[in-house]
């Protein structure tokens, strides 16, 4: 199989990393991601204008791509630079509105297109231990034509700029079953919805979102009544290749910066690059991120494919980048030693988003789990 990019998709990459690099200094980033938004507005459209996130959905849906390396080739560079700004919910809940949504919920896909308007996913709960079916605390009931919603939700990327919640709710069977799984669209607007925002530790902000009673209509659910699990299986798939990828371009940038210490930095009036015990190390590391490319290409080439063989691909891919991207990180700042930890240095934050991949959407245990489910079934 080809796996080298289009020529189309090299200069999408060619494209935003040179607007990352130009536009997106550590700086820069550093300032947005301590600001009381989290993001920038500003970026966030002119990333739109540049047709970034276009690139993450196809033709059908208003983007130009939409396919997995077109995933990968955007996450990678935006991890390069450690952006911040709403991709990632974007395309979780763009993807599951694209693949589930009727012609009405189709047409917000516009908006999250050229981004005027910012999708969150409301799903994570605090037991849910990272399974995906298991929704307890967060419930609806239909009455009639309506349904009413009452529940929390934690850790929802960019909650409180949200203008739209996509939510699983529990409407039938056990609190672990993937039959009896809803989601719904809901308005931040809507009476009953309550955020309550907060900084993240890697930079930018998170809210828990709580539904007090919260009264939809039947054109709130997004697809089937009880069924909503294999969409927010599929889009929450796109969501992980998406972090690997990230984590990849993130890495790459932690490597080089630690290469060029180890070129620069003396000891004993010799660059400590020189000295075998330190090379032998950079060598181990060189050959664990050229491993997790290799997962990240063959998940993003089995996106698109069959079920079993697409969430494999995925989990094999996220607990690669769990194991590597931590590994990477703790060398990284042994090698630079104590000024590593250093607020100032960006290698630091580069480390620290490293170790919080490993915990968004499924540490590395949760998807070594899962891999070997998926096998025996």
């Amino acid at each position: 199989m080809n796996f080298r990019h289009t020529e189309d998709r090299r200069m999408l990459a060619d494209t935003l990393n040179r607007f990352v690099s130009e536009q997106y200094g550590f700086e820069t980033r550093d300032r947005i991601a301590r600001s009381a938004q989290g993001f920038s507005p500003e970026l966030w459209q002119r990333f739109a204008e540049l047709g970034i996130v276009g690139a993450l959905f196809d033709e059908a849906s208003g983007g130009f791509g939409g396919g997995g390396f077109d995933i990968a080739v955007v996450f990678e560079s935006l991890g390069r630079g450690l952006v911040v700004e709403p991709f990632l919910d974007t395309l979780i809940v763009g993807r599951a509105l694209a693949r589930s949504g009727s012609a009405a919920q189709k047409a917000e896909l516009v908006a999250l297109i050229d981004g005027s308007r910012i999708a969150a996913l409301a799903h994570g709960e605090p037991d849910s231990h990272y399974e995906l079916a298991r929704v307890s605390a967060t419930r609806a009931q239909r009455h009639d034509d309506a349904w009413t919603l009452n529940g929390a939700k934690a850790v929802v990327q960019h909650g409180e700029q949200a203008a739209v919640f996509l939510v699983s709710a529990r409407t039938s069977g056990a609190d672990d079953a993937a039959a009896g799984l809803t989601l719904f669209l809901v308005p931040r607007e809507a009476a009953g919805v309550n955020v309550r925002g907060y900084r993240k530790i890697d930079g930018g902000r998170a809210a828990e979102v709580t539904f007090d009673h919260v009264t939809l209509g039947a054109n709130a659910v997004l697809g089937s009544a009880d069924e909503g699990f294999a969409t927010l299986e599929y889009a929450v798939s796109c969501g992980v290749l998406a972090l690997c990828a990230e984590a990849l371009g993130a890495m790459d940038v932690a490597k080089d910066d630690t290469l060029e210490y180890l070129r620069t930095r003396k000891q004993f009036g010799v660059p400590i690059g020189s000295f075998q015990a330190l090379q032998h190390r950079m060598a181990d590391l060189l050959l664990e991120i050229e491993q997790a490319r290799s997962a990240v290409i063959n998940a993003a080439a089995a996106l698109d494919g069959e079920r079993k063989a697409r969430e494999r691909a995925v989990s094999a891919a996220k607990y690669s980048i769990g194991r590597i991207g931590t590994l990477v990180a703790q060398e990284c700042i042994q090698l630079h030693g104590g000024i590593g930890m250093t607020w100032e240095l960006r290698l630091a934050h580069y480390a620290k988003r490293l170790v919080m991949i490993d915990h968004q959407l499924g540490d590395e245990d949760h998807h070594l789990e899962r891999f070997v489910a998926l096998g025996a079934r």
